[in-house]
């Protein structure tokens, strides 16, 4: 399976984190969930992180992302 790769983000001071693919963007975060999602890019692999909360990632794991905590609901 291939890598992600393109994405960048932005972190600002007023709490909100930019998420962009190939400079488009992709995604805007704030309050709780930009913290939650700095947490996730300061403990695993960035790429991989922002594909998934940008919806990128159903490249074959499906069934991984179906059972990450925050997809069951």
């Amino acid at each position: 399976m291939p890598r992600p790769q393109g994405f960048t983000y932005e972190a600002h001071a007023s709490g909100t984190v930019r998420i962009t693919h190939h400079n488009r963007p992709a995604a805007t975060l704030n309050g709780a969930r930009a913290a939650r999602f700095l947490a996730e890019v300061d403990a695993g692999d960035p790429q991989l992180v922002m594909a998934r909360w940008t919806g990128n990632y159903r490249r074959g794991n499906e069934h991984t992302a179906r059972n990450h905590p925050r997809n069951t609901r």
